[in-house]
């Protein structure tokens, strides 16, 4: 539970604008839909990826670094990487387990025979949009537990797109046209004070001596 006379005091000290803007942020917010990225292996793409997440309100990013371990880039994340939590793990199969435990639908986003393509896909189910390595694609794992498979459509020489643009295309989509429908699709109300408190941590310099003081002050 979220002390919420601690919450206040905390907030009395980040800015105005801070607070602002988190007010702003969090209603936009969900996690009715994620991303998963899977052994990609230019770094810059990962974070390019958690930047348009942090952009069109995605809360949570699952990265799966079977092969490829590093750590996110600063500079092209633009410090979404405080803002968007981060899920990772180490097998492909241990992150698709743990995303259908938890309702999600895999969307393999890849040329498929049965594909769909991005205008026809339907929202009507919490999903998680993977996206594979530069230049193989998803894994066969990923693919035989794949739900529903999605495709950018495309008119050009070119094949495929870079998986950041790609990311970014899907994301501005569904969540647009989830939007507009009746869908309960943003955060709880515990969710969100939950990711403030989270959000005014990690912009508060000296937050635990901050807090240890607030409750010497006022004890439980």
């Amino acid at each position: 539970m979220i002390d919420l006379k601690l919450l206040e005091h905390l907030e009395n000290i980040i800015t105005p604008e801070r607070k602002a803007r988190f007010d702003a942020v969090l209603p936009e917010r969900t996690k009715y839909f994620t991303v998963a990225t899977e052994d990609v292996y230019q770094l810059h793409n990962t974070s390019a990826v958690i930047r348009s997440c942090d952009v069109f309100g995605i809360q949570e990013v699952n990265i799966v670094e079977e092969t490829n371990s590093k750590r996110i880039d600063r500079e092209i994340a633009m410090g979404a990487q405080k803002w968007v939590d981060l899920n990772r793990y180490n097998h492909v199969k241990d992150c698709i387990s743990d995303l259908k435990q938890k309702g999600y639908q895999i969307v393999a986003t890849t040329p498929h025979e049965n594909d769909c393509e991005l205008h026809d896909f339907n929202i009507n189910k919490p999903s998680c949009f993977f996206f594979g390595r530069e230049t193989e694609g998803l894994s066969q794992a990923v693919l035989d537990e794949a739900d529903c498979f999605l495709k950018i459509p495309m008119v050009g020489f070119t094949e495929s797109l870079n998986i950041s643009v790609s990311a970014a295309i899907i994301l501005q989509h569904v969540t647009t046209k989830l939007k507009r429908t009746d869908i309960e699709w943003q955060l709880s109300e515990n969710e969100q004070l939950e990711k403030r408190m989270d959000w005014i941590k990690k912009s508060i310099k000296s937050y635990d001596q901050i807090v240890a003081n607030f409750y010497k002050s006022n004890p439980i």
